[in-house]
């Protein structure tokens, strides 16, 4: 059943939280806390939408790893993002925009495809990082990020913003990178935040791009 969640034991005796979801596989990485505007306009797809706002309930967006975003169901990289939506509007009908809002991340188990080309996965959720602050050293990351806040605005950065949290600030810089989608994910997949932040912090200085 789609949209609850299940809490297993795990051998090594911690408790493991999973999930039953319907999946998503797009050409893009969502990243906890980030905004994603979808079209939907595949039957497969509107119908999960419905089933999700009817329920109030989640579903997994992931990068492909092989496959397209229309037709067979794509093969999805194992990491990926709880997705909620928040607006949506229909002007044209069979069309639906919707923002997706992530949430936690998870890493599949085990997938099936629906007879309608709908994945759908028992998914294990990953813990969220221990809060931990900008180091001293990165705090020249935040300049920049400011500003593209600022630039934004709140439909794409929704308050609150959380400077001072490095896990917050490595999401919001990694997502509007321009770069290789893998490498998102990578990023996406790196549990420590603090990692996160010094590979940015190195990216960006190469190019030039911090003061």
């Amino acid at each position: 059943m789609m949209g609850w969640f299940d809490f297993a034991r795990a051998p090594s005796g911690t408790t493991v939280e999973t999930l039953r979801l319907p999946l998503f596989p797009l050409n893009t990485v969502l990243f906890p806390g980030g905004m994603q505007p979808l079209k939907i306009f595949e039957q497969r797809y509107l119908d999960m939408a419905a089933a999700c706002m009817k329920e109030n309930s989640p579903f997994g967006i992931c990068l492909i790893a092989s496959g397209s975003e229309t037709g067979k169901a794509a093969e999805p990289h194992p990491v990926g993002t709880l997705a909620t939506i928040g607006d949506w509007e229909m002007e044209q009908l069979g069309i639906l925009h919707i923002t997706a809002r992530g949430g936690r991340r998870f890493r599949i188990i085990e997938t099936q495809s629906n007879g309608a080309n709908l994945l759908e996965a028992t998914v294990e959720l990953l813990a969220a990082g221990e809060p931990a602050a900008v180091p001293l050293e990165r705090q020249r990351l935040l300049p920049l990020l400011q500003r593209i806040v600022k630039d934004l605005g709140p439909q794409r950065m929704p308050e609150p913003h959380r400077f001072d949290d490095a896990e917050w600030v490595g999401y919001r810089i990694t997502e509007v990178l321009p770069i290789q989608n893998l490498a998102k994910q990578k990023l996406l997949e790196l549990d420590d935040p603090l990692a996160r932040l010094e590979i940015l912090e190195t990216f960006l200085d190469q190019r030039k791009l911090l003061g």
